[in-house]
């Protein structure tokens, strides 16, 4: 990792959040996240808002280590599931983080369904500490295909083809990706912030 720049420590353990965070911030900052500090506890996401998770977990993270923390709680509103699966997007199947399980429900949930329209929201906290900094988020609008396409990206991302788009997120490859994304567009400004605040 380079040596001599700002440290950046992402309060997730998602090996795949911290790649297109690191890929997207380049190398402005050095990225770490929890992975790579044994014995942080676990913060549980009690909040019933992308702003409410994040907010705990970038909190209780800053307390435990040096720097700047960023967390990042972020999930897939479907309008004609009334804004499901939301803050519950990595357990929407039923079991933390499995992948196929949650794109399964989310397909039958969504069989015979005309309005396809959905987005994908992320809202960022950044916390030292253990105060909160700032707080930043972003969208994406697009909608649901009919089935999975693409090997690339992770969780939701074979389902959803965002906006001016036919191909899906996980077809579309990482640099397109992280230009269109939800993350993307919070992480510019969490940027911007770092970056004004020197």
């Amino acid at each position: 990792m380079p040596s001599g720049l700002p440290l950046l420590v992402i309060a997730t353990r998602n090996a795949h959040k911290t790649q297109e965070i690191r890929e997207m911030i380049g190398d402005r900052f050095e990225v770490r996240d929890a992975n790579d500090f044994p014995g942080l506890p676990a913060v549980e996401e009690t909040g019933t808002t992308f702003l409410e998770n994040a907010t705990l977990k970038a909190v209780a993270i800053s307390r435990e280590v040096a720097g700047k923390v960023l967390s990042d709680d972020s999930g897939l509103e479907v309008d004609a599931l009334g804004g499901a699966p939301g803050v519950w997007s990595s357990s929407y199947g039923g079991e933390e983080g499995n992948h196929p399980k949650n794109n399964s429900r989310l397909l039958a949930e969504m069989a015979g369904k005309q309005d396809r329209a959905a987005r994908f929201r992320c809202t960022m906290v950044l916390a030292e500490g253990g105060e909160v900094l700032a707080d930043f988020s972003g969208t994406v609008e697009g909608r649901i295909l009919e089935a999975p396409y693409g090997a690339g990206g992770f969780g939701y991302d074979p389902l959803f083809a965002p906006e001016g788009h036919e191909k899906s997120f996980a077809e579309l490859g990482a640099e397109v990706k992280n230009a269109l994304s939800h993350r993307g567009r919070a992480l510019a400004k969490v940027v911007a912030w770092l970056e004004s605040a020197g």
